[in-house]
């Protein structure tokens, strides 16, 4: 017992040291050590997305991820007035397109702007990617690796969601248990774990109608134009195949008149007496987003507005059928390493992928769902898988300055059995 005992405290004094290391070394956790102004703090100096459109019948239907991305690319250029020459390097978060999208992202990165010293790569932490690849470039930068980078995703689920995304699993995985289950598709999980957890169909289709009206309202009273960055794109009308040019400036997966009558009246997509239905899960869309990392130090330096910082992520493991309940499980892992309480959080922007799984991670952890994603959801406007790490940056660090309020949390479930959490600041 001695010896586990002591194992246990040299397990605590690692966290402990490792923390420390990555808060900069001052040692000081908690609300009030986050809100301080260090010249070594990894900061945000814009961070903008594209709208998020339908997929298969949206705006972007027609538009590659890689020209989805040249556009947040050239767009967050011009915002933040950045000499694209100091971007040492990019990495954008993707699950869809083959090869990672790693020629392509190059080569978007290379059409907007960035020289050709600037690299690139992809990365696919399935529904994360987007928040991985933040993070990837936040630590780059506090390790010394680079001084300026950007962290990004770019989907087109139009042209590459679909059976062909999952490869064949091999005799060897397929007779291990809990690998075989990295293969269970997501909705088959979603149901199975409702179930499991005892949520309701018609608690999520109040938490679904809700995101929707949130989203609603926040898009007529233009709480999302400072975030998005309008793109024009080649679409064809599928009635008449006519080509045209179009301007897409908003999220048109947002619909007005959903309740939760309306939403009780669709058939279960997975289980005839199932609870799970597209009204209550994220929708299939199109979009990008990009987010512009430095030290604090040298944001002043060169004068770019701060908007936030980049506190810490935590990334975790649960079992692959219960992949919802990631946030849960990441969620107290970063509040642990930052040393926050709940309560210190102002916002958190929890991915909703599923209604079922997000309720659960709200109850499970005992939040304020008046904090809970304010402006609506993926469930109202949709979940790029790669983007949508990288667009809760956008999204919580806009409303974030807009309430006057200061620390907010982004989190999401990952497929095959993963979740992830991160700490901002707004400034």
């Amino acid at each position: 017992m001695a010896n586990q005992t002591g194992r246990g405290q040299q397990a605590q004094e690692r966290l402990s040291q490792v923390s420390n290391h990555l808060s900069g070394g001052a040692g000081r956790t908690g609300k009030q050590a986050l809100l301080e102004k260090h010249p070594d703090d990894i900061v945000v100096t814009c961070a903008l997305r594209t709208p998020i459109t339908k997929g298969g019948k949206g705006g972007f239907k027609d538009t590659a991820s890689a020209d989805l991305l040249h556009g947040a690319f050239t767009s967050l250029i011009k915002r933040s007035g950045i000499d694209p020459s100091l971007v040492e390097d990019i990495a954008v978060g993707s699950v869809l397109a083959p090869g990672g999208g790693a020629t392509e992202f190059r080569a978007a990165a290379l059409a907007a702007g960035f020289p050709v010293t600037a690299s690139c790569k992809s990365l696919n932490r399935q529904c994360s990617s987007g928040l991985q690849a933040c993070v990837d470039i936040a630590n780059q930068i506090k390790t010394g690796m680079i001084e300026i980078g950007i962290g990004a995703g770019a989907e087109s689920m139009s042209t590459q969601y679909g059976p062909q995304a999952v490869t064949e699993f091999s005799e060897l995985l397929e007779s291990h248990k809990e690998a075989a289950n990295c293969k269970v598709p997501m909705g088959m999980l979603s149901e199975k774990m409702a179930k499991a957890k005892g949520i309701p169909r018609s608690e999520q289709d109040k938490f679904a109608a809700s995101s929707f009206q949130k989203a609603v309202e926040a898009q007529k009273q233009g709480l999302f134009d400072e975030e998005i960055a309008p793109l024009t794109v080649k679409w064809t009308d599928p009635k008449t195949d006519e080509e045209k040019t179009i301007t897409v400036s908003k999220d048109d997966g947002v619909r007005e008149g959903i309740t939760a009558e309306s939403l009780g009246k669709i058939r279960p997509a997975f289980a005839k007496d199932g609870s799970i239905h597209a009204g209550n899960a994220s929708q299939i869309s199109d979009g990008a987003a990009a987010v512009l990392l430095m030290k604090r130090s040298t944001a002043q330096r060169l004068g770019q507005k701060i908007v936030g910082k980049f506190v810490q992520a935590s990334v975790v493991g649960v079992p692959p059928l219960m992949m919802g309940v990631g946030p849960a499980v990441a969620i107290p892992a970063v509040l642990q390493k930052t040393g926050l309480d709940k309560n210190d959080v102002d916002i958190w922007e929890i991915n909703e992928a599923f209604a079922s799984q997000c309720l659960y991670c709200i109850n499970e952890l005992g939040l304020d769902i008046k904090k809970v994603n304010p402006k609506g959801g993926a469930i109202a406007f949709g979940h790029p898988l790669g983007v949508t790490g990288a667009r809760q940056v956008s999204t919580l660090l806009t409303e974030l300055k807009r309430r006057g309020e200061r620390i907010g949390v982004t989190s999401m479930c990952v497929g095959t059995g993963m979740g992830m959490a991160a700490v901002w600041v707004a400034e």
